[in-house]
């Protein structure tokens, strides 16, 4: 079965990163509120980004990744500048560390 990785853009700005087996529908049930939590509250919704997997669990996976990412990251991905995403993942910490 067909997966869908996506990134929405809420009202509020921010960002919200999902899956699905059906990209169609699942958009639908967020703009009419039946969403996650975070969309409902945040309407109207506008997908930003995707990417297409040929199962579930592969798009799954790269939800759970990309949840984790900073914005600036995520803008990155969303604005198709791949090479830009090595030196965002670089931890604020790390940078700190190596000034020293």
């Amino acid at each position: 079965m067909k997966g869908f990785l996506y990134i929405l853009l809420c009202s509020d700005g921010s960002y919200y990163t999902g899956s699905t087996n059906n990209l169609e529908c699942r958009l639908a049930q967020h703009q009419s509120g039946k969403g996650a939590n975070h969309t409902k509250k945040r309407l109207p919704v506008r997908l930003v980004y995707y990417e297409e997997y040929d199962r579930i669990d592969l798009a799954f996976c790269r939800e759970k990744q990309i949840q984790g990412w900073s914005r600036r990251k995520k803008e990155a991905l969303i604005k198709g500048m791949p090479e830009l995403l090595p030196e965002l993942a670089i931890a604020y910490r790390d940078l700190r560390e190596s000034d020293a």
